[in-house]
């Protein structure tokens, strides 16, 4: 393990113009090697780290928001994540981090994290728009790459190349992992922008007081530490322009955002002089248009701006017809591209699968066939090869949250009254959870006060 690290970690600092620090970790996730190159940053120290586990390192980290660990579980690389890390002896560090996998054949030994330290509001906006410059998207999506057998996104399919070549502003509207940029992408790769760049940024991954002069641009001497520099518009000229999450965008944002749609101009942040416009515009968001607009996360004017032209894409538990193409269209994939045989699910995968309710959607299930390819031998899928948490939320999702009616056995001794509205509460305020994603979001949903959510999600034993 010693030679390959050293081989790693000489070929990262040729791959790297700069790196401040580099960890690599084994398959346990225990730290190996780390190095830093900034000498002003002693927040960790090297001989302090070695065989511990990552996440008593970063008490802040998680097993979901870590990139080493989830790159450890997929063998996905990571690019350019910005992370806030807070460290075992109680010091904050803020980072932008490269995440790749180390493998022998077909097997992951290890992760490489190199890391470049932000000491300012104003690095990180440098450090993110250094990433769009240098990022040219060249793996795109096309229309073709949308796969289904369902009716309604053949329609969705069907819209695409109609309203491709237009440079009316698009709305989508979907849940977590329904295949919203799959469409952004596939609506920029059908139209006359297609050799021109696609520039996508997550509103919700960049703070307030950054997003306008990311958006727009800054000049030299707007502020301390402000250089000339394009905005995300100006990147996108000629092309296209993905805003994902719109609603996470603050208010004062948003009606910057709609003058320079409407004016077809924008001002850099300090400037005087506006600069002429030239690009289509798509945007996403996660939850309902007109409860956004309710609760004020989305500006009405802007929306009516944005969704000329919407897009809704249904979740996956509505459409169980291709729930199951896209279970034989993933196996496919991960047969070719991990040289199996395995060829199919068993009929209590597939009894299971019609119960959950998908609140991952398309994401979660591609995510689940790769998972289950990494622990069998069979030649069918089993309940063995599937995580755990999938049987505890199919256990609680009553019949008629998937079928649309009532399936109540009133024959069952198990059976009372309490019992089936138990279960149809827990499934609703598991649902609001995974479409809003935090709790205050949630309690609004279900029109409940945040307290009384907490009590029930504590009474059923509901993970936050």
């Amino acid at each position: 393990m010693d030679n390959m690290l050293r081989r790693y970690a000489e070929q990262i600092l040729n791959l790297y113009n700069f790196i401040d620090g580099m960890m690599i970790v084994n398959a346990d996730a225990k730290v190996e090697y780390f190095i830093t190159y900034r000498p002003d940053v002693n927040l960790l120290k090297e001989q302090n780290l070695i065989g511990r586990y990552l996440l008593d390192i970063y008490p802040s980290l998680t097993e979901e928001n870590s990139s080493i660990i989830r790159v450890l579980r997929t063998g996905k690389p990571i690019f350019n994540e910005y992370q806030v890390l807070s460290t075992y002896d109680g010091q904050n560090l803020r980072a932008v981090n490269t995440t790749l996998p180390i493998k022998e054949g077909d097997t992951i030994v290890g992760v490489v994290d190199v890391s470049r330290y932000i000491d300012s509001d104003i690095e990180r906006q440098d450090i993110v728009l250094q990433i769009k410059e240098a990022d040219d998207v060249k793996t795109m999506y096309t229309i073709d790459d949308i796969v289904t057998s369902s009716m309604q996104m053949e329609i969705i399919k069907e819209r695409i190349g109609m309203i491709a070549d237009t440079d009316s502003s698009v709305l989508i509207y979907g849940e977590t992992g329904t295949g919203k940029e799959l469409v952004a992408q596939s609506i920029h790769t059908s139209s006359k922008r297609k050799n021109r760049r696609f520039v996508s940024q997550n509103c919700a991954s960049i703070p307030e007081n950054l997003l306008e002069s990311i958006l727009f641009g800054t000049v030299k001497g707007s502020y301390t530490g402000a250089e000339n520099r394009p905005g995300l518009f100006e990147m996108a000229a000629g092309g296209t322009l993905f805003l994902d999450e719109i609603n996470s965008m603050e208010c004062s944002v948003q009606a910057k955002l709609l003058k320079a749609i409407e004016e077809k101009q924008i001002t850099r942040v300090g400037g005087l002089s506006p600069i002429p416009i030239d690009v289509k515009i798509i945007s996403a968001i996660n939850q309902q248009p007109m409860e956004c607009i309710r609760t004020g996360k989305l500006r009405e004017d802007l929306f009516y701006r944005l969704s000329v032209v919407q897009l809704s894409l249904p979740p996956l538990r509505e459409r169980l017809n291709d729930l199951f193409f896209l279970v034989s269209h993933f196996i496919s994939i991960y047969n070719e591209k991990m040289h199996r045989k395995i060829l199919g699910i068993d009929e209590e995968v597939e009894q299971l699968f019609r119960r959950y309710p998908w609140p991952g959607n398309v994401r979660e299930l591609k995510n689940i066939i790769e998972g289950a390819f990494n622990v069998t031998n069979a030649a069918f899928i089993q309940l063995k090869d599937l995580p755990e948490y999938m049987f505890t939320a199919a256990r609680r999702e009553p019949d008629y949250m998937t079928s649309g009616k009532p399936a109540v056995d009133l024959n069952n001794p198990d059976f009372s009254i309490d019992k089936a509205l138990a279960d149809f509460e827990v499934s609703l305020i598991e649902k609001a959870l995974a479409q809003t994603g935090t709790m205050s979001d949630a309690a609004k949903k279900l029109k409940i006060s945040k307290q009384a959510l907490n009590y029930k999600m504590n009474k059923y034993d509901i993970n936050r």
